[in-house]
């Protein structure tokens, strides 16, 4: 599950006219964790809080040519200036990719960037060999939700409390996500469980949402 180049990214996932990924440096560090903070306040707690420390770049993110690590970050820009990110994860030895977030400004908000960018990722997904791709959604809103909808993935069920927000200002809770999933081999390639082997209240779940 190699990744992709900043080029080949370009051509997996086309943007609206004037967007463009670029290459992840380290001279971006510092200007990402600055505009995240505008751009995405809730952001200073939870699972994604570590795209406004340094050091989390430097230990987790890849960057091209230099590090092979399973976090991908890659700015956006729009005419030279820097308006957006996006960041993906590869799971190695399950073949998998998680999406971990797309921000992207508010005055930017219009271009629906996160539904081209989530159309792509199975491009990219193809590319690299992978076999699944999930992402969580927050269901404070329903922006995010409709985007992974429209990009053909699954709701396959709900996190109860998995991640925390700043509900208010000073006040941090336990947030409930919508889990989102997108199959990347034939159904044939997946083996259903049997029936004997599930409760009664599996059963029916695995049976509302996976009927046969």
């Amino acid at each position: 599950m190699r990744w992709p180049t900043t080029d080949e990214l370009r051509a997996l996932v086309p943007l609206p006219e004037g967007y463009r990924f670029e290459k992840l440096t380290h001279a971006h560090i510092g200007p990402l964790i600055a505009n995240i903070k505008v751009w995405h306040p809730d952001m200073s707690v939870g699972v994604n809080s570590g795209y406004l420390r340094e050091d989390y770049y430097l230990k987790r993110v890849n960057f091209e040519g230099e590090s092979e690590r399973d976090i991908m970050v890659v700015p956006i820009t729009f005419k030279d200036e820097l308006i957006g990110v996006w960041s993906f994860e590869r799971e190695m030895d399950s073949l998998a990719i998680y999406g971990r977030t797309i921000i992207v400004a508010p005055a930017h908000r219009g271009a629906h960037l996160a539904i081209f960018i989530l159309k792509g990722t199975e491009n990219i997904g193809r590319a690299m060999g992978a076999a699944f791709m999930y992402a969580m959604a927050t269901l404070k809103i329903p922006h995010a939700q409709r985007a992974l909808e429209n990009a053909g993935y699954r709701l396959v069920g709900f996190f109860p409390g998995y991640d925390r927000e700043e509900v208010s200002p000073g006040v941090v809770k336990r947030v409930y996500q919508a889990v989102y999933a997108k199959l990347l081999v034939a159904e044939d390639e997946v083996l259903r469980p049997d029936p004997k082997n599930l409760t009664s209240r599996a059963k029916a779940l695995f049976e509302l949402l996976f009927p046969n």
